[in-house]
């Protein structure tokens, strides 16, 4: 419990030798589903930052690659079930608004991404690539998305 909200992202580089992720990256990969997320860019001079909503072009939804666990905590009576969304480097459309972002996966990996017998857990890597900038939108919003209580389709609106 006390680092589990640093783990909501796992980086795509080291997900084969961090002992955090090792196990689930061959054994328990998932998928997140999404039609859109957020990013924040910093601002020069320190001023807020500015949220930007992301999406495909083609306005589908789309899955992230993640991995999912199971732990016991000390004291306490159920296991907790968690999950991680993979990032990578940013794509060219990406870049100027954050360093990274999560890995998207292409819909011919699918299968190949939930594969962890023995065959489908080697050589994954070439998966977790950033996803091409050409086929993905990005706009500004409002701040609104800055507050988990402000939960409409006024958070995904251009500003």
């Amino acid at each position: 419990p006390r680092i589990g909200n640093r783990m909501i992202n796992a980086r795509s580089e080291t997900l084969g030798n961090r002992p955090s992720f090792r196990h689930a990256y061959r054994h328990r990969r998932c998928f997140v589903l999404a039609d859109g997320y957020y990013e924040w860019r910093t601002e020069p001079g320190g001023g807020p930052k500015t949220p930007y909503y992301i999406r495909m072009a083609s306005e589908k939804p789309f899955l992230f690659a993640g991995l999912w666990e199971t732990w016991q905590p000390p004291e306490e009576e159920k296991p907790v079930l968690s999950c991680t969304i993979i990032t990578c480097p940013a794509n060219e459309l990406l870049e100027r608004i954050h360093h990274r972002m999560p890995v998207i996966l292409d819909p011919e990996t699918y299968d190949l991404w939930l594969d962890t017998d023995e065959r489908g857990s080697r050589n994954l890597d070439h998966l977790l690539q950033p996803y091409p900038a050409e086929e993905m939108m990005i706009h500004a919003v409002s701040r609104l998305v800055n507050h988990p209580k402000n939960n409409s389709a006024d958070c995904i609106q251009p500003v």
